[in-house]
């Protein structure tokens, strides 16, 4: 069986592979890991507007990692997702 992940805002669980990745190394940067295999804290998230939306409105970066996440992450994140 393939490996599960939670995506943090809608909280279904899915194959890692459908998945993308945001990871905070221990220096707290926290970047889009789109290969899966970044050294750090990892959350996940669907590849859907619908998630995107809710991650954005509910800053569920900032609560997942326990910090201020800068606007430029969920910006990119919005490029990535959204294309």
């Amino acid at each position: 069986m393939d490996k599960l992940r939670m995506c943090i805002a809608c909280r279904n669980m899915k194959d890692k592979k459908e998945l993308l990745r945001i990871v905070k190394d221990k220096e707290g940067v926290i970047t889009i890991d789109e290969s899966g295999k970044k050294n750090g804290r990892g959350a996940y998230i669907c590849k859907n507007r619908e998630c995107y939306e809710k991650l954005v409105k509910q800053k569920l970066l900032n609560k997942t990692f326990k910090c201020n996440v800068s606007e430029e992450v969920y910006q990119s994140l919005k490029g990535v997702i959204l294309g």
